[in-house]
């Protein structure tokens, strides 16, 4: 029932439902715009993630981060280095919810700063994401729907990362360094040989990610996996977000059948930069995921695609899952004020967008 829940009061997998029931008065969907490819690898994914969430792999490098935290600039840089770490391999969305409330138990219980960090957090879950195709779930489809080889798709992200990090270096400048009392790390046992199988598995997952293997098979050991360490995981996995691409999948099936819209969207995307601003403005307003798999279907530049997708995750709290998960976690963990804290992420979010989207805008000109 609390799977039935969930799936039930996500609020992209609401609006999700909606366009596709009215776009089903127009035109029926067809099998073959079901891209397969990217739901067996989005399913895939998620069971990974959710497996690492379960051996609490970054429960211990967080609270190591802190033992060795010595002072507030120190403190902010770990713990978003950490995030960017993590988003790379275990996506924005459980990094956010694993990291936050991680971090704010321990800011309340020794006084620690919690706005900064927390801000920082999401932004960095959302740039480390933005590296590997698993990292953001449309980065799967994009992989999938423009049969992206890992060296083209490294070639994207790879400067993407680098130009984030600089200003990431800049940010970290003007952040002082007020001393802070030093934590005793807690100890967490990690149990090495499920971690080592998970990890194996992934490996076996990013080359069915890149077609080198079928990408069912990757899908089947993590789900057995899975069920072997503990059935229960599977309840935790975002059956929400994989709904969630099989109803855009649809929608887009019907509204290809429709010439006038069809026209009004290739008027959108009709270059690199217009397909590059579109997906940024869209993702505001439709969050980055949906945004993805709309503008994909219509255009053929998929580097200005990438990168519009991913920066578009900053800006609005819908601009990426990871956003409302920052806040909700934040709402629901934190001991400071809820409207501060929303007005000081809100004013770093948008200027992360309006910066990133000038860095690739640039990066589209090299």
């Amino acid at each position: 029932m609390t799977v039935l829940k969930n799936i039930a009061k996500d609020r992209i997998l609401q609006f999700t439902v909606l366009v596709t029931i009215i776009s089903l008065f127009f035109a029926r969907p067809r099998l073959e715009d079901i891209n397969f490819h990217t739901l067996f690898s989005v399913a895939a994914m998620l069971t990974i993630i959710q497996i690492y969430a379960y051996l609490h792999v970054l429960d211990v490098l967080a609270y190591k981060l802190t033992s060795i935290a010595d002072n507030t600039r120190k403190l902010n840089i770990l713990f978003t280095l950490l995030s960017i770490i993590s988003g790379m391999f275990l996506g924005n969305d459980i990094t956010a919810l694993t990291l936050i409330p991680l971090y704010l138990n321990i800011a309340k219980k020794y006084k620690l700063p919690q706005i900064l960090p927390v801000t920082l957090i999401g932004m960095g879950a959302n740039i480390g994401a933005a590296l590997t195709p698993w990292g953001n779930p449309h980065n799967i489809f994009l992989v999938s729907r423009y049969d992206v080889n890992a060296v083209t798709f490294f070639s994207w992200s790879i400067p993407y990362l680098i130009a984030s990090m600089i200003i990431l270096g800049i940010v970290f400048f003007f952040i002082p360094k007020e001393t802070i009392p030093i934590q005793k790390a807690q100890s967490i046992r990690i149990s090495w040989r499920p971690t080592l199988i998970t990890t194996a598995v992934f490996i076996f997952f990013f080359f069915g990610v890149f077609r080198v293997v079928p990408i069912v098979i990757p899908m089947i050991v993590s789900i057995v996996l899975a069920l072997l360490i503990n059935p229960r995981i599977m309840l935790k996995i975002d059956y929400a977000l994989l709904l969630t691409f099989t109803g855009f999948f649809i929608f887009i099936s019907d509204i290809q059948q429709i010439p006038a819209i069809v026209g009004i969207i290739h008027m959108w995307v009709n270059s690199e930069n217009s397909t590059y601003l579109t997906s940024i403005i869209s993702s505001q307003v439709m969050s980055n995921v949906p945004s993805t798999i709309l503008v994909g279907k219509f255009t053929n530049y998929a580097e200005a695609l990438f990168l519009g997708s991913n920066i578009g995750g900053f800006g609005s709290a819908i601009g990426s899952m990871a956003n409302m998960l920052v806040l909700k976690t934040f709402n629901q963990h934190a001991s400071v004020n809820k409207s501060k804290f929303f007005k000081q992420w809100t004013l770093m979010q948008f200027a992360g967008l309006i910066i990133l989207t000038i860095v690739g805008w640039l990066l589209l000109q090299i």
